[in-house]
């Protein structure tokens, strides 16, 4: 088969490689329908993610066909249509009782694509499948669905729930890519009184705009004074670290109100300056987090009742073996205009829920 491989910082190639076999039985193959790209991905192309070994297969992210299960496996069967989740859980260990599946300490947690080979191939092994690929409904295309696998639980649980977003909340989204818009998107769903987007790029604030945005900052133009303008100089409720620099880190810092909460969730290659020296009087709560993905069955449910505005996240679409000029033109996004890249052969037909 095809798959998309990091050979090491600024290599990598879509080339032959072996098919995936059943390693254990709770394993399951999947033919891959449709894939993404994700920031984290150019992280580990530029050398950010050192674990990654040269020969991986990229991707953690896709949504497929079942085609092979292990003996153990219980809640999928050859035919079913999945969504693969980016976090693989053992279900049994310390953390996967607890529901936080991304710390899996059973051979779980980011591995796809990070630790063995991930998604962005025409087929994937997905270790513990009865936990970590979900039977998508009928009425949920594999477009949307795609964007349920990372992103959007990313966003909802690093970013919203981990700020602790409230009713009547001003809430600042620094970053207004895929997962900062999907952030701007799921915070909404709280009531906050507003949302303020933080970006370079004209582009990305009009589209934070039609996903709910209140108000947009240019990162260039002062816009902690925005926030405290727009606040009464007390500053955001919450405020969402949506980059992975130390400036967007330590600008969020400054916006964030006293009592108030950051939440990072951009992936940091360097180090960042934590400013003690005027936030240990201030009750700041700071946040990290790799996500758990517990939340995707709801957002499951609500991608399929049409609660989530998934659709507009979207802005190219390829096949999947254009996957080189796909990470291009996402790597380009400044100049493309990319927010998500959808990879895949032509679209299922979608089929509408019936009523009783």
């Amino acid at each position: 088969m095809k798959g998309y491989v990091f050979h090491g910082p600024g290599r990598s190639a879509w080339e032959d490689i072996p098919d995936p076999d059943l390693k254990e039985p709770t394993d399951a193959v999947v033919r891959v329908d449709a894939v993404t790209i994700c920031g984290t991905d150019l992280h580990i192309l530029k050398g950010d993610v050192p674990e990654v070994r040269p020969g991986t297969v990229l991707g953690h992210e896709a949504v497929g066909e079942i085609v092979e299960v292990g003996t153990d496996v219980r809640t999928v069967r050859p035919g079913d249509r999945v969504l693969v989740s980016c976090i693989t859980a053992c279900g049994r260990c310390r953390y996967c009782r607890e529901g936080v599946y991304g710390q899996c300490l059973g051979g779980g947690g980011w591995i796809l694509g990070h630790l063995i080979d991930g998604t962005q191939a025409e087929y994937v092994r997905v270790p513990y499948a009865d936990l970590s690929v979900h039977p998508l409904p009928g009425a949920v295309t594999d477009q949307d669905a795609v964007l349920l696998a990372d992103i959007f639980p990313t966003a909802y649980e690093v970013g919203v729930l981990n700020g602790s977003v409230r009713p009547g909340d001003t809430v600042v989204v620094v970053g207004a890519g895929p997962i900062g818009l999907a952030a701007v998107a799921t915070a909404r769903l709280f009531a906050p009184e507003r949302i303020v987007a933080v970006d370079l790029a004209g582009a990305r604030l009009e589209a934070a705009r039609k996903l709910g945005a209140d108000a947009v900052a240019d990162a260039r133009e002062t816009p902690e004074q925005l926030v405290a303008d727009l606040t009464g100089g007390l500053g955001a409720d919450v405020v969402i670290e949506a980059v992975g620099i130390p400036e967007t880190f330590e600008m969020c810092t400054r916006m964030v109100r006293p009592g108030g909460h950051v939440a990072n969730v951009g992936v940091h290659g360097r180090p960042a300056t934590l400013h003690l020296e005027d936030l240990w009087i201030k009750n700041v709560t700071i946040t990290t987090g790799l996500v758990d993905t517990r939340t995707t069955p709801t957002l499951l449910r609500m991608a399929a009742s049409g609660r989530l505005p998934t659709a507009q996240l979207v802005t190219h679409t390829f096949l999947l073996e254009r996957m080189e000029e796909a990470y291009e033109v996402f790597a380009g996004a400044a100049d493309t205009g990319a927010l998500k890249v959808v990879l895949g052969g032509p679209r299922r037909e979608v089929v509408a829920p019936r009523t009783v």
